[in-house]
């Protein structure tokens, strides 16, 4: 029997707010354990939570750049369990009353467009973090609770199980991140907990309706991490149904090195955790104005970015996906453009030896001016320097600062050109080289070629070609 694998996403974002949902304790990541609380985030009693208005801008910014229907009224409740990291013993989050309902995001997949439908957007707090004493959960004998992150205004994405494999999780978490990286929302660091994914994976006959048994996937840290434990457990699963075996709801923590999934514990349901309405806020009433004047403020999204790059600079697919891919390099691209006709080859440059150098000297883009860039291309199409030295000045100035007009001054590094200064050089090279002479005299192009290349190797290539081909036409043919 043939099945198809179904999966749903749930997705966490830490937003990108200076303090916590319902305190101000600061968000800063890093800091010395447990020394960003206060008694509302460790709810010790008495403490009564306040809700963090921009932590809402930010939460109703992402439903509607997720084509989610923001909901006027929204209720916060109690979702009780019990573990280390929650100093309540209880998470206050959304259930039947979320945010934003629906939506859906538009991904690519093999050349095809498609839409990824969501169930529900919305807004809760952060857990503490656990720090295992051995390399993960599962090899530790004791665990430490920084408490610093329990509090962080959380969004929660919920896909419906739209989702058919691995590779498609993974593009759809990739566009995912870059979207709310143009919306401002968060910054999506992986690396530091600010994007997180779980997934529930479920295969069925092909043709059939009805969801098989899910399995819950947890410990992905990255979007590769994400494709390789969906893809084994659709291997597993697909192993245990074809054998006449039956799956058993579970949650599955994926161990990285064996590259494995390694069942921890029973799924939990929702009647595990007892909802219930949080007694300390009101439900959360957004006015249409308060709505309207968010979606106004909307930024251009990846996809219409992308669109708009390859339409009014010309530039190649593979060009506009690198400059959405990294939004910093894109903006100092087109700051760039502003100031440089020839759109191709700026974005060739800046792609290429720009980017190489910025990361072998690590520098960041924000350091380096684009009007440093359009100057030294300027310097290139007056013919005032060749490319050989564009890329020493380049690393010159991302090195120094300096403009290249001023290092092609302190360095000597002008185009050498004039009948004076290289009609000597031509003439050395003749004498050196009366094989190659002989041969332009028999026909054989291709010696020319080796004649400019010794004149170019003596003055460090700084020599005008055409005009050395010229003296050297001149001088052979007398």
């Amino acid at each position: 029997m043939k099945y198809e694998v179904v999966i749903g996403l749930e997705i966490h974002l830490e937003l990108q707010t200076r303090s916590k949902l319902f305190c101000g304790c600061s968000t800063t990541f890093g800091r010395e354990p447990n020394t960003n609380c206060c008694p509302v985030c460790l709810g010790l009693p008495g403490s009564l939570p306040v809700f963090n208005r921009r932590a809402i801008e930010l939460a109703v910014t992402a439903a509607l750049v997720l084509n989610s229907n923001v909901q006027g009224k929204s209720r916060f409740d109690r979702k009780n369990y019990f573990y280390p990291d929650l100093p309540k013993a209880y998470q206050i989050s959304q259930f039947d009353q979320p945010l934003a309902r629906g939506g859906f995001l538009e991904i690519e997949l093999d050349q095809l467009n498609r839409k990824v439908s969501l169930e529900r957007v919305h807004l809760e707090e952060e857990a503490g973090k656990l720090i295992h004493a051995g390399d993960s959960i599962m090899d530790s004998d004791y665990s430490l609770v920084d408490y610093n992150r329990a509090g962080i205004p959380l969004l929660e994405i919920v896909t419906a199980p739209d989702i058919n494999s691995g590779k498609e999780a993974r593009i759809f978490l990739e566009n995912l991140r870059l979207l709310m990286l143009y919306s401002g929302v968060s910054d999506c660091k992986m690396e530091e907990g600010s994007l997180r994914c779980d997934a529930n994976i479920s295969l069925r006959p092909v043709g059939s309706k009805v969801l098989g048994t899910k399995a819950e996937v947890k410990n992905m840290n990255s979007f590769k991490a994400v494709e390789l434990a969906l893809s084994y457990e659709t291997k597993r699963q697909e192993a245990i149904l074809s054998a006449g075996g039956k799956i058993i709801q579970e949650t599955c923590h994926w161990n990285e090195e064996k590259r494995e999934t390694v069942p921890i514990r029973g799924k939990e349901g929702s009647s595990d955790y007892r909802y219930f309405p949080e007694p300390d806020l009101l439900p959360l009433i957004l006015e249409d104005s308060f709505i309207e004047n968010l979606a106004e403020a909307l930024p251009e999204t990846p996809l219409k970015r992308r669109s708009r790059l390859i339409e009014q600079y010309r530039l190649e697919d593979k060009e506009a996906e690198l400059f959405i891919e990294n939004m910093k390099l894109g903006s100092f691209f087109e700051k760039a453009a502003q100031l440089y006709n020839n759109h191709s080859s700026l974005a060739k440059w800046i792609q290429g030896d720009l980017l190489f150098q910025l990361r072998e000297n690590e520098v960041k883009i924000e350091k380096f001016k684009p009007e440093l860039i359009v100057e030294l291309l300027e310097l290139l199409d007056r013919g005032e320097i060749n490319r050989p030295v564009a890329k020493e000045l380049l690393t010159e100035m991302i090195k120094t600062g300096s403009t290249p007009a001023d290092l092609v001054r302190e360095k000597g590094l002008g185009r050498i050109s004039g009948r004076d200064k290289l009609m000597p050089l031509v003439e050395k090279v003749i004498v050196e080289n009366p094989d190659a002479v002989d041969n332009i005299r028999s026909g054989k192009e291709k010696a020319m070629g080796f004649l400019v290349g010794k004149v170019m190797g003596l003055t460090g290539g700084r020599a005008d070609p055409a005009e050395l081909n010229k003296l050297f036409r001149e001088q052979i043919n007398k």
